[in-house]
C-alpha cells in the first residue's frame, strides 16, 4: 500500500565525485534527463556512488527521484526509452538504454516491515529515503555534476571503512533480517579491522531469526560473502559465534578457508587460479558427499552449482603430493583439468591446515600438479561399439564389458595404445 508524502527540504552536498565515465554516459545522459524533464531532481544512490568513490569499477547504476513511479514511465516512453515496471508496487521501474538498464525508484518510507517483506509510502524527502537502508555508506546520493549527498555520515565511515547500520541497528535488522548477512558482506568487502560492535552485538541477539530467510536469498548473500577478496575473517568469526548453526549447520573449517585463499590469491600466479565462491564453499565442508548433497539442496543451488560442489567437497581426498603422474593422469581423464584443479587446491589447503609449514620440497610437488592440469590434453577412448560390431560381438551388455575391459586396459597402459592396439586387444578380450 502506497501513499504519497509532501515535500520535505535535503541537506546540502558536502562531497565531490571525481570524473566517472558512467555519469558522462550518453545512456546515463539520456535517462536522467528524461526522468528531471518535468524540473524535479533525480540523483544516483547506493552502490554507484560508494563504489566511485572508493575508485572501485561502478556496474549497476541505481537512481532516486521524488517522481511517482507512474510519472517515470511517461517521462521515459516520451523520450523514446523503454520502461520496465519491475516492481512498481515498491516505487520501482527499470529503463532499458542502449542496452545498459538503469533502476529507477521513487523516494520512499517503510509503513509496515515484518522482517522479510515492506509496505512503503512516497515521500520527497531524501534524508527518509536514506533513512530506510542499511548501512550508513549505502545512504550516499550524487547527481550528474558529482556532488555528494550524505545525511548519516556515510563518507566518514567509507572513508574509515566502517560498516555500520543507519541509525539502531535493532531496527534496521528487524525490517529484514537478510542485514544481518549483508553486514557481514559489506564488512568483508568494505570494513577494515573489527567489525562495528553495536552492528554486531545486534546481529549475535537476532541471528535465531535467521531461518525466516528464503534459501535463495541466503546463498545469493553467502555467494557474495566469499566473493570478497578475503572473507576468511568475517566467516571465522561467523562460524564462531554460531551464526550458520541455524541455517547451514555443515559449514566449518575456517582455518582450511585461510589457507585456500592464501594459495589462490597470494601464494599462486596462475592463469587458470583466481578467487571462486564455489570452490571456497566446498572448502568449507566435510569431505562427505551427503553433507555436500544436503547443503546443496537447502541452498537451493543450480544443478550445474550443485554438481560442482558436491564433486569438490568430497573427491580431493584422493589427492596428495605423492600422487605419482600416471595416477593424475588418470584423475584428470575422468574429472576434468578445472575440477583436478580445485582438487589440488583443497588438498593442499587441507595439509598447510594439519601442518603448517612451508617446504620448497613440497610446493614443488603441489605445482607439479598443477603444471600436469594446465598442460592436460582431453584423451578419448579409440574404440566405439561400431568396432565390437566389426568384430562380431553382439549388441548388449557382453558388448559393454568387453569395451570397458579394454578401456582399462588402454587407462594402464597411459593412454598411448592408439586404435589399432585397441582394436586388437578388443580381438583378445573376445576370445578368452
Amino acid at each position: 500500500m502506497t501513499s504519497w508524502r509532501p515535500a520535505v527540504s535535503s541537506d546540502d552536498p558536502v562531497g565531490q565525485i571525481q570524473p566517472q565515465p558512467w555519469l558522462t554516459d550518453p545512456a546515463t545522459l539520456k535517462v536522467m534527463a528524461a526522468i528531471a524533464a518535468n524540473g524535479i531532481e533525480a540523483r544516483f544512490v547506493g552502490g554507484c556512488v560508494r563504489d566511485a568513490l572508493l575508485n572501485r569499477p561502478v556496474s549497476d547504476i541505481d537512481i532516486a527521484t521524488p517522481n511517482p513511479p507512474d510519472l517515470v514511465m511517461t517521462l521515459l516512453a516520451q523520450h523514446g526509452i523503454k520502461a520496465v515496471p519491475t516492481g512498481i508496487a515498491h516505487g520501482t521501474v527499470t529503463a532499458v538504454c542502449e542496452g545498459r538498464a538503469f533502476e529507477i525508484t521513487t523516494l520512499r518510507r517503510d509503513e509496515k516491515t515484518d522482517g522479510r517483506h515492506a509496505q512503503v509510502a512516497f515521500t520527497k524527502s531524501w534524508r527518509e529515503d536514506a533513512a530506510r537502508r542499511d548501512f550508513t555508506i549505502n545512504t550516499l546520493s550524487a547527481d550528474l555534476d558529482g556532488r555528494v549527498w550524505d545525511p548519516f555520515n556515510g563518507l566518514a565511515d567509507l572513508g574509515a571503512r566502517h560498516v555500520r547500520f543507519v541509525g539502531d541497528a535493532f531496527t534496521r535488522i528487524s525490517e529484514d533480517v537478510l542485514r544481518i548477512l549483508r553486514f557481514f558482506r559489506f564488512h568483508a568487502h568494505f570494513g577494515f579491522g573489527a567489525p562495528d560492535w553495536p552492528s554486531l552485538i545486534a546481529c549475535r541477539k537476532l541471528s535465531y531469526r535467521l531461518v525466516e530467510l528464503s534459501a535463495e536469498r541466503i546463498a545469493a548473500e553467502l555467494l557474495k560473502l566469499l566473493s570478497a577478496p578475503d572473507p576468511s575473517p568475517v566467516m571465522t568469526l561467523m562460524l564462531f559465534d554460531g551464526f550458520f548453526d541455524h541455517i547451514l549447520p555443515e559449514l566449518a573449517f575456517a582455518d582450511r578457508l585461510k589457507v585456500l585463499i592464501w594459495l589462490e590469491s597470494r601464494a599462486l600466479i596462475r592463469p587458470h587460479i583466481s578467487p571462486d565462491p564455489l570452490r571456497r564453499l566446498a572448502c568449507l565442508l566435510p569431505p562427505d558427499a551427503l553433507a555436500a548433497r544436503h547443503l546443496c539442496q537447502r541452498l537451493h543451488l543450480s544443478n550445474e552449482q550443485s554438481d560442482r560442489v558436491k564433486a569438490m567437497a568430497h573427491g580431493w581426498t584422493s589427492v596428495s603430493p605423492d600422487l605419482d603422474a600416471k595416477s593424475a593422469r588418470r584423475m584428470l581423464h575422468w574429472s576434468g583439468a578445472d575440477l583436478f584443479r580445485d582438487h589440488v587446491l583443497l588438498a593442499w589447503a587441507e595439509q598447510r591446515r594439519i601442518k603448517d609449514e612451508v617446504s620448497s620440497a613440497m610446493t614443488a610437488r603441489w605445482t607439479a600438479l598443477l603444471d600436469l592440469a594446465d598442460s592436460w590434453q582431453p584423451v578419448h577412448f579409440p574404440l566405439r561399439g561400431q568396432d565390437a560390431l566389426d568384430l562380431g560381438c553382439p549388441p548388449g551388455p557382453h558388448m559393454g564389458t568387453m569395451l570397458a575391459r579394454v578401456e582399462s586396459w588402454w587407462e594402464d597402459q597411459d593412454y598411448q595404445p592408439d586404435h589399432a592396439a585397441c582394436v586388437e586387444r578388443l580381438k583378445k578380450a573376445l576370445t578368452e
